[in-house]
Order: structure tokens, then C-alpha cells, then sequence
């Protein structure tokens, strides 16, 4: 069984506190702040690195299921973007958009692959108590 690994330390009273995150590999290390968190400020929040592990975790699940479909995806582009409801401490729910260029394949075929690219990636699995909402759009491949 695989494991990975990623830490925190936060120093000082929540709002006037801040921290840092970093993942083990050692590719991310970086502050974050209450302001950072709940309000517009500068750097990163847990939130942020959720989407992007999701979205990664989407753009593989999709490329695989297109793979065993059948097909050869060029490219996919997917941005995941997660809604933290402050008044209830909870993640409301993450929308999946994701364009990509897939060769041969029909506009159908695409969507029933996103969608269970949607329902069967590892993060989404994780995350089985909140709303994931999908955006797929197929781009046009050059002839």
C-alpha cells in the first residue's frame, strides 16, 4: 500500500496566526492565514490544494477511463473549484470543468467517460459527502 505524506504547523491564535503547509515529496511548501483562508488575502488554504489534488486526480481518472475506452486523449484541462460555506465550517460542494481534446471520439462517448471519471477518481471517492458537479466540454482536434 502506497502512502503519502503532507504537514502543517501553525503558529498563534487563529486570526492572528499564520503557517505553512508542505507536501512530502518536497514540491509545495508554502504559507497560509486565516485571511488566506476565509477572507481574499495572499498566499494558499487548504481548500486550494484540495481542488488541485482533485482536478489532478479527475484529468488521470478521465485519461484512463478514455484509454480503456478505446481512445487517445491529447490534451485535458480541468479546473476544480471548491465552495467553502464559512457560516457552517463545511465544503458545500466542488465543481469539475474540464475541456479536453480527444481524437475519434463522440460528444456522448466523452461525457459518459467524464462522468465516471467524476464519480470513480480516488479524490472524489474521498470526498463522497459533498456535491461534485462536472463541466465537460469536448474541444475540437485539428484535422
Amino acid at each position: 500500500m502506497l502512502k503519502r505524506t503532507a504537514g502543517a504547523v501553525w503558529e498563534g491564535s487563529l486570526k492572528d496566526g499564520n503557517g505553512t503547509m508542505n507536501v512530502g515529496s518536497g514540491a509545495f511548501d508554502g504559507p497560509y492565514t486565516f485571511a488566506s483562508r476565509f477572507e481574499d488575502g495572499t498566499f494558499t488554504n487548504p481548500e486550494e490544494l484540495l481542488g488541485a489534488a482533485h482536478a489532478g486526480c479527475f484529468s488521470m481518472a478521465l485519461s484512463l477511463g478514455l484509454g480503456k475506452a478505446g481512445f487517445a486523449p491529447q490534451h485535458i484541462n480541468t479546473t476544480a473549484t471548491v465552495h467553502l460555506d464559512t457560516e457552517n465550517l463545511r465544503i458545500s460542494a466542488i465543481d469539475l470543468d474540464t475541456n479536453a481534446q480527444v481524437p475519434g471520439i463522440t460528444e456522448q462517448a466523452f461525457l459518459e467517460q467524464a462522468e465516471l471519471a467524476k464519480n470513480n477518481c480516488i479524490v472524489s471517492k474521498a470526498l463522497k459527502g459533498t456535491e461534485i458537479r462536472l463541466q465537460a466540454r469536448l474541444a475540437q482536434t485539428a484535422r
